[in-house]
């Protein structure tokens, strides 16, 4: 295959061989690497290729292959290897000691308000927070759908009212926690 059949080839593969890239990397300028380095390594092995094969193929394998080694290079590059007695190093991580108070103090107050909620309003509200799907609630109470949804909704909308009331300055950042 001459070099201009072999570039014609490779050209005619641009737009395809970008968007396995792109599917690859999930990133658009992992991708455009990743095209470029598959272009040059095709490019300096054009001689390797044998003509009557499926040049797709062979140019889709390499993308892949280069794909997986700079993956494998990268998951590689972030293992830590301890070779000391009794892994000293690994097990020398600085120890840190979390202090929930703050939070322990508000999920008591957040379940006091959701205590404080209609029954009408709050059994629902509770059981979808629990994993029950909203058909199962339905069913649990002989309800519409959309009567168990408005109720869930409701009862969402009354705690981020509640919690703006108390918690003014932080409203925005923990009437967020309940969408």
């Amino acid at each position: 295959m001459s070099n201009l059949e072999f570039n014609s080839q490779f050209t005619h593969l641009t737009s395809l061989l970008q968007a396995f890239a792109y599917n690859l990397t999930k990133n658009s300028e992992d991708a455009k690497d990743l095209y470029q380095e598959t272009a040059f390594r095709a490019m300096t092995n054009r001689e390797k290729f044998n003509p009557g094969t499926n040049f797709k193929a062979w140019v889709f394998t390499i993308m892949k292959n280069i794909f997986i080694n700079n993956y494998r290079k990268k998951v590689k590059s972030n293992t830590i290897m301890d070779s000391t007695d009794n892994l000293y190093y690994i097990n020398s991580g600085s120890t840190v000691i979390a202090n929930s108070g703050d939070s322990n103090i508000m999920m008591k107050e957040l379940n006091q308000m959701i205590e404080g909620l209609d029954d009408s309003i709050r059994i629902p509200f509770l059981m979808h927070y629990q994993g029950f799907k909203y058909q199962e609630i339905a069913d649990h109470f002989e309800l519409p759908l959309g009567t168990v949804k408005s109720r869930i909704f409701f009862a969402r909308k009354e705690l981020k009212e509640l919690i703006k009331q108390r918690y003014d300055h932080l409203a925005p950042t923990a009437a967020e926690l309940l969408d």
